[in-house]
């Protein structure tokens, strides 16, 4: 279907919902009013689209005037750079959407290869996107940080809450690589050591159905910095869903009925990102779920420290501003990534 037909399917459309709003009661008023407000940008644009192609027509026609050429010029210049790029937006607007990119979203980081210093690093990126979630005034709640000797974390799980998480962030998802000198070496020998790092879209009790009877639920006594509590309540949760194998324990809270519930919410967001994942396998694009198994020949971006450089692998970009990356400036690369994976989505449905 070419792209004149899609937009005139919705244009159709949005008229036929502006008609049966006009009689709609209750919450066919509510679905109807939704569908109109998804479709309704789409419709602004084609409006912004046609009213650029009319001033740039018009301009042209001005060109012809040597009176009117000067003033025409500047138009017509900027209404022709204008109507590639509104078509453009438009394609885009018209891709099939992950139903998912609106969602909050589950981080999870776990350090891989490389021992203490795999520690230290996923301790490092689990405070980078931390900042970065600040940055774009998300709400970053921890759900579990069981920290490691030297000040590294064994494992780290948090929450991202706002609009629009998941799809920042989904690129996130896989081994990230770190190069450097350990704070631990003697010798100044850079080393190589990796971290996984996992981000799942939040997932609410309607999307994941989960059977009581598929569940086993331990508890035992926290361990680890905590205070007081740690060794005298049976405060930690572990929940294994049976027909997965899918495990997930928090140790956070003092109290279990919340480390239960944190428990939970992470296990929906796995349980439906496999599905997911499940659904798209015949995606050859598809890259979600992709963490791996955290060997350092398997990784989607670099960070070398002695060259000061950051490189995704997967599209080829490299940035010399570690410093900055690591303080949780990722739109540049998450600008980058979603740029290919929008040129890739729009090739394919031209194909």
């Amino acid at each position: 279907m070419s792209i004149a037909e899609k937009l005139g399917r919705v244009l159709t459309r949005a008229e036929e919902l502006k008609h049966l709003l006009s009689t709609a009661e209750g919450s066919q008023f509510g679905a109807l009013s939704k569908e109109l407000a998804e479709i309704e940008p789409v419709v602004e644009k084609v409006e912004a689209l046609r009213a650029a192609e009319r001033a740039r027509d018009e301009a042209e026609a001005m060109l012809a005037d040597p009176e009117l050429r000067e003033l025409a010029e500047d138009e017509y210049l900027a209404q022709k750079e204008a109507v590639p790029r509104l078509e453009r937006e438009l394609q885009l607007m018209l891709l099939p959407k992950d139903a998912a990119d609106e969602r909050s979203a589950i981080l999870e980081i776990r350090p891989a290869a490389g021992g203490d210093e795999a520690a230290l690093f996923a301790a490092e990126l689990f405070r980078a996107y931390q900042r970065y979630a600040e940055t774009r005034r998300w709400r970053f709640e921890v759900m579990e940080y069981d920290e490691s000797d030297l000040g590294g974390v064994k494992g780290a799980v948090a929450e991202i809450a706002g609009r629009g998480v998941f799809a920042r962030l989904k690129y996130e998802s896989g081994v990230h690589r770190v190069q450097r000198v350990p704070a631990t070496e003697t010798q100044g020998r850079i080393h190589t050591s990796t971290v996984t790092v996992a981000v799942l879209p939040e997932a609410e009790e309607v999307d994941v159905q989960i059977n009581e009877g598929d569940l086993r639920i331990d508890t035992y006594r926290a361990s680890g910095a905590g205070g007081q509590h740690v060794n005298k309540t049976d405060s930690a949760v572990r929940i294994t869903h049976l027909p997965s194998g899918i495990v997930v324990a928090m140790q956070e809270e003092k109290s279990q009925h919340k480390n239960r519930a944190k428990a939970m919410k992470v296990l929906r967001a796995r349980l439906y990102e496999a599905e997911r994942s499940r659904l798209a396998a015949t995606r050859a694009a598809d890259r979600r779920g992709q963490v791996g198994t955290g060997d350092r020949s398997e990784r989607i971006r670099t960070y070398n420290f002695p060259q000061g450089r950051v490189t995704d692998h997967r599209i080829g970009l490299t940035l010399h501003k570690i410093d900055r990356v690591m303080l949780g400036e990722f739109d540049e690369i998450v600008d980058a990534l979603t740029a290919e994976d929008e040129a890739a989505r729009l090739a394919a449905e031209g194909a």
